[in-house]
């Protein structure tokens, strides 16, 4: 048998880790996919460091482009990362010579999936990303093609395993964001530079791709984005008395005027839950449809094995001729703008930090009920000497009267520090 000839470029943990599941399942793929899969060619920073696996029969380029113009191989396997420069060069130099892309860089894909999607119908080459959205979770099988005859109400989740990973380490432990957010660097959960995952980007980059796949591709400098550095212990202490557990979420929902609601934001959802139970550094995807129902599945979203897992995958579905749309459809819809959030209605829950004295519980309802917010719970904790945390729970508001009162609120002298607002995601059950 012919054997599936591959080009790959980027040799760190998930490269070596393709390598590796190729050698040693190297039965198990053939008998799989109908013929061997073999890296003939590869690149990356330095040849001449020891990864640990041998590469003496492998042709070395000494740039990812010359991978994707080698005319020696049949797929390019993009592991760089980025979404510019040589990633990018190299994807498109493969697209437009008609080879096949397996790729696992999310930013690329989220920011030029419609360059990508274009080029990849003018050639006849296919792009596969399983590896891009959730490690070792088959995320992108279950929507485009598990659930490819259901119409989608929402797809989303828990999908950056750093962050999962602090905020779950903030409320078993009691500590606050930095502390974990420094230890969480020491273990190689979260990287030196961790704006990317805690800011958020990394789980808008995925929700994209879902979201993308699920409805259609969205515009994504409209995608609202909050990371998770403004949630305190004492704000995961509070859920936890309320019954919820505190999760960055992204979350795409077809909306009732045909747009597409999605952000990305961390929220209180119901501690029973199955997305509530998963914690530390897994990833969980939640998708809820008509005909399917409900589906949450769950797994290591990062890590040498899960990545490497994803991405051969998609190898072996080449090597059976697999011919997926991009998208998950043939005729691919220009990307849409995600919808305003300001009419979305939804329960809040807005932690103040206030002095404590008579008088203050009755200067804030006042300002909520001028903006027509009406409060379903109060919680206090003590905070510092003559001040006080206190917890409200709001009943179903529309977003843009919440943000206007959380401005008229913050202008209270009684209030110290800017107020947390985490949207309540009661809909995941």
């Amino acid at each position: 048998m012919k054997p599936l000839r591959i080009g790959l470029a980027g040799l760190g943990t998930v490269g070596v880790g393709v390598i590796r599941l190729l050698r040693e399942n190297a039965e198990t793929i053939t008998a799989r996919a109908g013929r061997p899969i073999e890296v003939v060619a590869v690149t990356a920073r330095s040849k001449s460091k020891d990864r640990g696996v041998d590469l003496s029969a492998t042709r070395w380029h000494d740039a990812a482009v010359s991978v994707a113009q080698d005319p020696e191989i049949d797929v390019v396997v993009e592991l760089i990362g980025g979404s510019e420069g040589p990633a990018r060069d190299m994807v498109e130099t493969a697209l437009t010579r008609g080879l096949p892309v397996v790729t696992a860089n999310k930013a690329l894909v989220a920011l030029h999936g419609s360059a990508l999607t274009r080029l990849s119908a003018e050639n006849n080459a296919p792009l596969l990303f399983e590896a891009a959205v959730a490690g070792g979770i088959p995320a992108i099988k279950l929507v485009r093609e598990g659930l490819a005859a259901d119409r989608l109400h929402s797809v989303g989740g828990i999908l950056n395993g750093t962050c999962n990973y602090i905020l779950t380490e903030m409320r078993t432990t009691g500590r606050d964001f930095g502390d974990v957010l420094t230890e969480a660097q020491a273990k190689g959960y979260a990287e030196a530079e961790p704006s990317t995952d805690v800011d958020g980007w990394d789980t808008a980059h995925k929700l994209a791709i879902l979201a993308g796949i699920a409805f259609q591709p969205i515009a994504f400098d409209t995608l609202p984005v909050h990371g998770i550095r403004d949630v305190t212990a004492a704000d995961l202490t509070f859920a936890n008395e309320l019954g919820y557990r505190i999760k960055l979420l992204g979350m795409a929902r077809a909306s009732k005027d045909s747009g597409i609601e999605a952000w990305v934001r961390p929220c209180l959802v119901p501690a029973k839950a199955a997305i509530a139970a998963v914690e530390g550094v897994f990833n969980a995807v939640t998708t809820q449809g008509p005909f399917s129902g409900p589906i949450t599945i769950s797994g290591r979203g990062a890590g040498e094995g899960p990545t490497a897992s994803a991405v051969v995958a998609d190898l072996i579905d080449l090597a059976r001729g697999a011919d997926l749309p991009v998208w998950g459809v043939r005729n691919t819809p220009a990307p849409v703008a995600c919808t305003s959030l300001g009419e979305l209605k939804s329960a809040f829950y807005i932690r103040l930090d206030v002095e404590d004295r008579s008088g203050v519980m009755a200067d804030l309802t006042s300002v909520l009920r001028d903006h027509d917010v009406s409060v379903h719970f109060v919680s206090q904790h003590d905070a510092a000497a003559g001040r006080a945390y206190l917890a409200l729970v709001t009943h179903q508001a529309p977003e843009k009267a919440i943000s206007a009162a959380i401005t008229a609120l913050s202008a209270l002298p009684v209030v110290k520090g800017a107020p947390l607002v985490l949207k309540i995601e009661d809909s995941l059950q």
